[in-house]
């Protein structure tokens, strides 16, 4: 019995020596799907087929459409009448990025109408019975013209929905990003944190890919591009909202039931906003059930997370086929799938010439720990 317990004291020794001798957590990325157009992100229907935005960037003729893993192609979501602008109506989808899906099988749709200049809505459609569930506009002041709506979380609990505006549509310079609230229940909708450092671009972080800096040109002037609130997430207990620029080097974090107090001033919302890790520019972000934080880094290929145990950060993958790697978020089967868009490879930020190339990639891996259907 000794010599068995001496064993074990050697056994546990040696895997306390490893957890804590430093050396940086890691996951294995598998190529998931090879496209022809570019994905934003990533949401999954009620029997966790993928439902994807085809990203905005590059004007697609599908918005949405699902994912055959089977026949790798693409189908029209919800139909192709509901990617078919026309002009009696709005009931269409305009130029859609941000998509979720909610517990009930419920697939939520961020119109930001950007490209046809209508009003931005949600657009949820029921995946079990086949048909619109519901739209709720987000109209002025909520958004305003330089407003891009980009992601978004679900709170089921509150009937809250959060939206990040990036404030960088219409000439927009990402200096009045917010977060949007939608009550579902009361069917208001409020601007919140406008000008707050937590939705804010950072002007000393600018994004680079692979070292270099991203710009466009407009009337014969080369400006950088600085995007606000970006990333957004919401943890597994429905209590903390974390969110952040994209460019910027923090991650921040309020407790959600502050935002469905709806008497709440900014002032008021700025105080309950904590700073909660360092980070690098990133797009998406994702959570698991631990509160581990995982978001795509655009421009250097890799995924980083933080962890819940210290808020430390470190890249635990990366693969040079991920360019401008976008979208993640985490399905029923173990997988966090991320998008790779390519959208610094665009004519716009490339002297008017198409830098892209087919085939667009999805990847996939197992977190760390379980993540949480559809975050």
């Amino acid at each position: 019995m000794n010599k068995l317990y001496c064993i074990f004291c050697i056994a546990t020794s040696l895997l306390f020596c490893i957890k804590g001798s430093g050396q940086e957590p890691s996951v294995e990325l598998d190529l998931f799907a090879q496209l022809d157009q570019a994905v934003g992100n990533i949401a999954y229907t009620h029997d966790g087929t993928l439902v994807l935005s085809h990203h905005p960037f590059f004007k697609p003729d599908v918005r949405v459409a699902t994912y055959d893993a089977m026949a790798k192609t693409v189908i029209p979501f919800p139909n192709e009448e509901w990617n078919t602008p026309r002009d009696e109506n709005d009931w269409y989808l305009d130029d859609v990025l941000g998509l979720r899906n909610d517990s009930k099988g419920v697939v939520w749709m961020l119109d930001m109408g950007t490209r046809n200049n209508v009003t931005p809505k949600l657009v949820a459609w029921d995946t079990n019975e086949n048909k619109l569930h519901r739209i709720v506009y987000v109209p002025p002041p909520a958004s305003l013209d330089i407003s891009q709506l980009n992601d978004f979380v679900i709170d089921e609990q509150r009937n809250l929905i959060v939206i990040a505006d990036e404030g960088i549509a219409r000439g927009g310079d990402g200096s009045r990003a917010a977060l949007v609230v939608v009550d579902l229940t009361t069917g208001i909708v409020q601007r919140v944190l406008q000008d707050h450092p937590s939705t804010t671009a950072d002007r000393n972080m600018p994004t680079m890919i692979d070292g270099d800096p991203l710009s466009v040109r407009v009337h014969d002037k080369t400006t950088p591009i600085f995007v606000g609130a970006d990333g957004i997430t919401l943890d597994a207990n429905n209590e903390w909202l974390y969110f952040c620029p994209l460019n910027g080097g923090k991650i921040y974090r309020l407790p959600i039931e502050a935002l469905a107090d709806h008497e709440m001033t900014d002032e008021q919302l700025g105080e309950k906003v904590e700073t909660y890790s360092d980070k690098v520019n990133n797009g998406g972000l994702s959570i698991d059930h631990e509160g581990n934080l995982y978001f795509t880094n655009v421009g250097s290929h890799s995924i980083g997370f933080v962890s819940a145990r210290d808020r430390t950060y470190s890249e635990i993958a990366s693969d040079v086929r991920m360019q401008w790697p976008d979208g993640i978020s985490y399905n029923r089967d173990g997988y966090m799938y991320v998008s790779a868009a390519q959208v610094h490879l665009g004519s716009a930020f490339n002297d008017g010439k198409d830098k892209t190339s087919k085939p667009f990639y999805i990847f996939r891996f197992r977190p760390l720990s379980d993540g949480i259907f559809g975050r």
